[in-house]
């Protein structure tokens, strides 16, 4: 019989403002003493620029600050890997259409960025409006002797999404960070999307 991996995750809860690059940055770094001694942390979508940005991404100087914002944390980052979430410049530069992403950050520096896929458009979403959907290579990152994939929120939520991908390119945990509303019920929907999603 084999041994199993054991890799000890972090889930960050911090109370992010809108639009508040340097308090969010200075929020996460306030945290970092508590998951030095973990394999993984994962923090909320959008951690360093707060969510829903709405209209504050289409702001160039805002998106490219998002990214200097998240090189702070990058830089700050030990052994621990951090998985942490900003608005990134989209294929077209910053005056084009910005990426909800997050940062990969392990050893002092990015080792990886994601760009979210499923964009939703409904109730209280309308990110296909603001962000320009991920279509990068399929990146796994090696944690703490495991194969993870990161995705963001509705990535995991939607059949035929990035999920079926990541595992068939090997991964061996799928890791997901949101920042979505929570009404009541919604954690026995989120356990049966994820229960049909590792049964499938």
């Amino acid at each position: 019989a084999g041994t199993m991996t054991r890799v000890r995750v972090a889930m960050v809860q911090i109370d992010t403002v809108v639009g508040d690059l340097d308090g969010n940055v200075d929020r996460v770094l306030a945290t970092l003493d508590e998951v030095a001694d973990c394999d993984l942390a994962l923090y909320p979508e959008m951690t360093v620029t707060g969510y829903p940005l709405e209209d504050l991404v289409h702001k160039p100087g805002f998106v490219i600050r998002s990214r200097e914002a998240v090189e702070r944390v990058a830089e700050a980052s030990g052994s621990c890997t951090l998985v942490v979430g900003f608005a990134d410049v989209g294929p077209d530069g910053p005056d084009g259409p910005a990426h909800n992403a997050v940062a990969v950050c392990h050893g002092g520096r990015t080792v990886g960025t994601y760009h979210k896929e499923c964009l939703p458009t409904y109730d209280v979403f309308d990110e296909g409006r603001d962000y320009e959907p991920g279509s990068g290579p399929l990146q796994l990152f090696r944690v703490g002797g495991v194969r993870v994939a990161v995705t963001i929120c509705e990535d995991l939520w939607v059949a035929g999404g990035p999920v079926g991908r990541f595992l068939d390119g090997g991964a061996e945990m799928i890791v997901t960070v949101n920042g979505s509303p929570y009404p009541q019920g919604k954690q026995a929907a989120r356990e049966s999307v994820v229960t049909a999603t590792a049964a499938a």
